[in-house]
């Protein structure tokens, strides 16, 4: 199966190509001229509406969005690889858990960073009130996930599925990495699998303080 994936470095895209790795699927990569923070091309949204990356194209001009609804069509398409058999116990957790992270954890990093998105109050205490209750939420949600890893080494169990690639990625752009060790660990292993490396560097050496998969202090 051919596919192409609109990202741009340093983006939520990371766990898609990560994904396909695993997979043992290469794909096109089509990388978009801008920074994250800032605003990506108008001309973008002729492909994503929302103008959005990541955005995986499939074979047949399918136009897939969403980091977390990607990963759950490449872990049904490609069954073992990114995640366990479909109608299994596990993949119902995985669902669970790719859901979680991108409604609240995903969702309550982009409050962080963009809290005038959320309310049409303009004021620096409004920005303040909406940052304060996010990372609040947030600490809140990495502390369930937290218990999750107790006595694994990923979030399922011992075996690295899509849902420690789109942990990982957003614990890294999280800022506060000591209240929550486990998945600290987790986070240096996603980093420093052997066909994952080469993909998270080239997004996220340039631009976190921590070398992930390196730099364990």
């Amino acid at each position: 199966m051919s596919y192409k994936l609109y990202n741009r470095v340093g983006s939520g895209g990371f766990a898609v190509e990560a994904a396909l790795a695993l997979a043992g699927e290469s794909c096109e990569l089509v990388l978009i001229d801008s920074e994250p923070g800032t605003p990506l091309p108008a001309s973008f949204k002729e492909i994503n509406p929302w103008g959005q990356v990541p955005v995986l194209e499939l074979s047949d001009g399918t136009l897939l969005t969403e980091t977390a609804a990607i990963l759950i069509y490449l872990s049904v398409v490609h069954p073992g690889a990114v995640g366990p058999p479909p109608g299994s116990r596990d993949h119902a957790r995985l669902l669970r858990w790719l859901v979680f992270l991108s409604a609240n954890i995903y969702e309550g990093i982009l409050r962080l960073d963009y809290p005038d998105r959320f309310t049409t109050d303009q004021s620096r205490e409004a920005a303040r009130a909406i940052r304060q209750a996010a990372a609040s939420r947030i600490s809140e949600a990495f502390s369930i996930l937290e218990e999750e890893c107790r006595g694994t080494s990923y979030l399922l169990g011992d075996t690295l599925t899509a849902a420690d690639l789109f942990l990982a990625m957003l614990f890294a752009w999280h800022h506060n990495h000591q209240q929550h060790p486990r998945i600290r660990a987790l986070t240096h292993r996603v980093a420093g699998h052997n066909l994952i490396a080469p993909i998270w560097r080239r997004n996220f050496d340039h631009r976190l303080q921590i070398k992930w998969g390196r730099d364990e202090s």
